[in-house]
């Protein structure tokens, strides 16, 4: 399961139905055809996330002159080299798209995507949480609208934990590896973690160790896996397996991951906070012995996350409505449609739901009666900011598994080369495609 289907499922299991009278900015405010005006216009937004139509009824209520069509393009890829292809034959292409936050230079850049400042877009700064809206941002202008969100966290099985004599979650990664050796000692299959070759796992260790291994500067890119951040994550990473300390067996989202999480033999699981709505699934008999925490820190009371997951919309710039189009995106990220999306499931990056009481107060009953919200929020507000990813990330991302496989299933090598020859790949890629690399 890719991760922008996973996060349309997110909190589906946590939200009531929440108020949002503070960002009902509305839709029809720009005026023109888009609301008041006689003229007809139909928008047609691409999206695999389900919670946008539930937003559709309430605007079209809002904008009688605006009629809606959201359409399923596929997986994202499919998604991103049909608007290509779109964008190329001059037809085709929708008035929204929908775009995870890594490929949003790619379309920025070369000028495929609206900058949205022509529509006052800096207004809604303040109600995202920092690091999402540096997601939307390239080369200081906002080309999207933050739509859903991964922050970062540990989930963890407390039975396993107790099992192994440890009596509360890692708060660092020091504590981590502690943990991981008691949790190994129990033989068998007990591991701390599974890895196969996690990219974005991988990438958000790196995020919150300081790391900028992308450098992206107009159309120059910088690939550098030797900096300190970078070197500091990777380390510690390649320690835990070369003592075997994570199963390299179980592949994330298999029938045999699902067993491990409900059995408890995989006591750990460090991703996007969308885990909080596909685990209960995934393992019911681990019911009321999992809990959520924030990912252990590399200092000792330090609070710095990093994100794993998250999707925006933007308007391309063929787009033929592109005033409709903005008056319906600032409606289902930041208006009146926000709740409807909110109650069908989507967790969001607005600050008004990240901080409302609906969101922190609740308790969810697999996780023990945790209240999972505030965990989850904070996890939000303290990603990291000034994280890069270069604009042809989609393409780097497709061929990091075959890079990686022959490591994890060999063992021969090393994190540090597979980095390396991925950035190789990369840097000829890159220049073949017009961008200046290095």
């Amino acid at each position: 399961m890719r991760l922008s289907q996973k996060l349309r499922l997110l909190f589906a299991v946590l939200m009531p139905v929440v108020a949002l009278a503070a960002c009902s900015g509305g839709a029809g405010t720009t005026g023109g055809t888009t609301g008041g005006g006689a003229e007809q216009v139909k928008l047609t937004v691409w999206s695999w996330d389900g919670t946008v139509e539930k937003a559709v009824a309430g605007f079209q209520a809002a904008n009688p002159n605006i009629k809606v069509e959201v359409v399923n393009a596929g997986s994202s890829s499919d998604e991103y080299k049909a608007l290509d292809n779109a964008i190329q034959a001059g037809s085709g292409v929708p008035d929204l798209a929908m775009f995870e936050y890594f490929v949003v230079p790619y379309f920025a850049i070369p000028g495929k995507l609206t900058d949205l400042a022509e529509f006052g877009v800096g207004n809604f700064k303040q109600d995202y949480v920092q690091a999402a809206w540096n997601d939307v941002t390239v080369n200081g202008k906002v080309y999207a609208l933050p739509s859903d969100y991964g922050p970062s966290a540990m989930f963890y099985n407390t039975a396993t934990l107790k099992k192994a004599g440890i009596d509360k979650a890692p708060a660092t990664w020091d504590e981590y590896y502690e943990a991981a050796k008691k949790i190994r000692a129990l033989g068998g299959d007990h591991y701390i973690a599974q890895d196969t070759g996690d990219l974005f796992f991988l990438l958000s260790l790196i995020w919150q160790a300081g790391g900028h291994p992308f450098t992206v500067d107009g159309n120059k890119v910088r690939i550098d896996f030797t900096d300190e951040g970078t070197s500091k994550a990777v380390a510690f990473w390649q320690k835990m397996l070369d003592e075997d300390l994570l199963n390299t067996k179980i592949t994330g989202w298999s029938d045999d991951w699902n067993r491990a999480l409900n059995d408890g033999t995989l006591a750990t699981q460090t991703m996007g906070g969308w885990l909080t709505s596909t685990l209960p699934e995934r393992a019911p008999k681990a019911a009321g012995d999992f809990r959520v925490a924030p990912m252990p820190q590399w200092t000792r009371g330090a609070k710095v996350g990093a994100e794993n997951g998250g999707s925006s919309f933007g308007i391309p710039a063929a787009a033929e409505h592109k005033e409709a189009a903005f008056t319906f995106l600032e409606y289902f990220t930041h208006g009146g449609g926000l709740s409807s999306r909110v109650d069908a499931g989507a967790f969001v990056p607005n600050t008004s739901v990240l901080q409302s009481e609906a969101f922190n107060g609740k308790p969810n009953e697999y996780f023990g009666g945790q209240k999972v919200g505030t965990v989850l929020a904070e996890a939000s507000e303290t990603v990291a900011t000034g994280w890069q990813y270069p604009p042809f990330f989609e393409w780097a991302r497709s061929i990091y598994g075959d890079i990686a496989s022959p490591y994890y299933t060999t063992g021969k090598g090393s994190l540090a080369q597979v980095l390396e020859e991925w950035k190789r790949r990369c840097v000829q890629y890159g220049n073949e495609q017009g961008f200046e690399v290095s």
